[in-house]
């Protein structure tokens, strides 16, 4: 069985058996606390451990759930069981406007940004007289049911563990999906992911309102455990807590919340009740040993204490389960002959430099076309031209007649058109199949709250079938639950071929497959090539393997300095004086 699956079925077992075990009531209270701090924890997981996005304020999100349900049973009379879902809204809207405005950031600007905003919402908390300033507001009602006090025992332990694990069930599920797929993307950065039709900004900011939406339950749980809110609970002190905890647990790993959670808050108290027996003297010497902790574990854990448990037990393979699935739509591909691409004396200046200058070609459906040149030539800049990664300085670029010129290489992705990379870009810990599923992304529909409630199982099974069929069909179909990371160079640039014919394009580009492969590896590349175009399917191709070029090309693209040299078929060009000169050698 999944690990995964194992620890649920016995986190779920283990809940109603410690609520009946003579615990002391101080550790149900502790265990309390670790529900509380690991629901905020599983937030920072999604958003920092699987999306690279670093956020110290998570701690204001709780305080904004907090203090809506304070502010409401106190001077409204509202009920706390709607109080939860207007401070979701709240946290929601909230974290939206700070997303939108901040996740366009990169490097330490967002870590930084997240700082600012959530200090300024704890500052926010501790002026307003509605709320208390620093006092907050006192005298809140536990949670009850009917007649029945929930309290802050063994009653309010099974509620927020029930929250916790349902929450954690769903995060496995979303990660286990589509979106997930697309989230676990963002951590590579950006190219990869867009050219896979994915709108990462849009994920971002959906990972960051989740994260926030689910620090705002664990502050309205909080609000009703301690029966009092105050700004304390929500600075940027607490902000810091909640990420070591993360990532002493393990920030990738969704039962890395709790585990950090748990050793961070059990060793708090006893180190704060054993240290000054110790050491003959009182002091926050916890504060030195967490430094300390948290040094050792980035340095000798830095996958933190979950992964050594994952590294124990890992998954097994994913059942197959999807042969009798029927097969996503196909794209309207163009007749043999048609026009598919057609560039048109293209230009691209960075200030002085002019790194291509009017470059011209086209592509026809069921061709194969060549962009070859010595380093430096301009080919890649060109291929990015083309793929929307660079904007054009002047020229177009029309795909099947229509002018994409200035589209994002998400929108011109989208169209029909697929690329490699010269420098292979995957994610390591996923699964072939999960890599090349990733492909279809932009060939399914269904969301994140469809994969956390796991009503996208129809549509996962297209997928997994579709990412099937194309690793098959290059030759990779022994491969299928191989983790990305372990393979060699061939077998990971065959793997994004895949990929990208999982989204069914009309044209398909490749830099450079042919770079590190083997003689035998090259031959089963052009073997794969020379079948794609009997296909139907249009290539262009930028590659130095000039063995390879000859091969399988029908037209040459010759590039020298940014300008274009020649082009024509391989004959040709192979005949022609000054590509012979420039970068053939005269033994062709």
């Amino acid at each position: 069985m999944d690990i995964r699956k194992t620890g649920l079925l016995a986190l779920i077992a283990a809940v109603p058996l410690i609520a009946v075990l003579p615990l002391p009531d101080f550790w149900v209270t502790q265990l309390n606390y670790i529900g509380l701090y690991a629901l905020t924890c599983l937030g920072l997981v999604l958003l920092t451990g699987v999306g690279g996005l670093t956020s110290f304020g998570q701690a204001a999100f709780v305080g904004i759930g907090a203090y809506t349900t304070a502010w409401l049973t106190l001077n409204m009379g509202v009920s706390p069981w709607l109080t939860l879902f207007i401070g979701m809204a709240l946290t929601a809207v909230s974290a939206l406007v700070v997303g939108v405005i901040t996740l366009r950031m990169s490097g330490h600007y967002l870590p930084l940004a997240t700082i600012a905003w959530g200090l300024s919402l704890y500052y926010l908390m501790g002026n307003l007289d509605a709320l208390g300033k620093y006092d907050g507001l006192l005298g809140l009602k536990s949670l009850s049911i009917g007649s029945f006090d929930i309290g802050q025992g063994r009653a309010f332990f099974v509620l927020t563990w029930g929250i916790l694990i349902a929450s954690a069930t769903g995060m496995l599920h979303l990660l286990d999906s589509r979106a997930g797929r697309a989230i676990r993307s963002l951590k590579g950065g950006s190219q990869m992911a867009e050219a896979m039709g994915i709108s990462t900004f849009r994920y971002k900011v959906t990972i960051f309102v989740l994260a926030a939406v689910l620090a705002s339950v664990a502050g309205w749980l909080l609000a009703h455990f301690q029966r009092t809110v105050n700004p304390s609970a929500f600075g940027l002190k607490m902000g810091i807590e909640y990420l070591f905890m993360t990532v002493i647990g393990g920030v990738g790993h969704v039962w890395g919340a709790i585990v950090g959670a748990g050793l961070i808050k059990i060793l708090d108290d006893q180190l704060q009740v054993l240290l000054p027996k110790l050491i003959g003297t009182s002091g926050s010497y916890e504060v030195i040993v967490f430094g300390v902790l948290m040094v050792l574990v980035l340095k000798y854990l830095p996958d933190g204490l979950w992964s050594v448990v994952g590294r124990k037990m890992p998954a097994p393979k994913r059942q197959q389960d999807w042969n009798e699935a029927p097969a996503l739509p196909a794209r309207d591909k163009p007749a043999q002959g048609d026009l598919v691409l057609d560039v048109d004396k293209i230009r691209k200046q960075f200030g002085g430099l002019t790194a291509v200058n009017d470059i011209s070609f086209q592509i026809k459906s069921g061709q194969i076309v060549g962009l070859i040149g010595p380093n430096g030539a301009g080919k890649s800049t060109t291929f990015n031209l083309v793929t929307g990664v660079l904007s054009l300085t002047s020229g177009s670029v029309k795909f099947r007649g229509e002018t994409i010129s200035g589209l994002s290489s998400r929108e011109i992705s989208r169209k029909g058109m697929a690329r490699t990379f010269q420098h292979v870009k995957m994610i390591p810990d996923m699964t072939v199949l999960e890599n090349v599923a990733l492909g279809a992304h932009t060939r399914g529909g269904k969301g994140v709250l469809s994969a956390m409630l796991r009503t996208n199982r129809a549509e996962e099974k297209r997928l997994f079938k579709e990412a099937q069929r194309q690793l098959e069909r290059i030759g990779m179909g022994d491969y299928l639950h191989e983790q990305a990371g372990n393979l060699a160079m061939g077998p990971q640039r065959l793997m994004e071929i895949a990929r990208a014919l999982c989204a069914d394009p009309a044209l398909l580009l490749l830099d450079e497959p042919a770079a590190g492969l083997r003689h035998k590896e090259k031959q089963g590349l052009a073997d794969v090539l020379r079948q794609l175009k009997s296909e139907g399917m249009s290539i262009l191709l930028v590659e130095h393997d000039m063995d390879l070029v000859m091969q399988i090309c029908d037209h040459l693209v010759v590039m020298e300095f940014g300008t274009l040299l020649t082009q024509g078929t391989p004959e040709h060009v192979q005949q022609d004086p000054m590509v012979r000169a420039a970068y053939l050698g005269t033994e062709h």
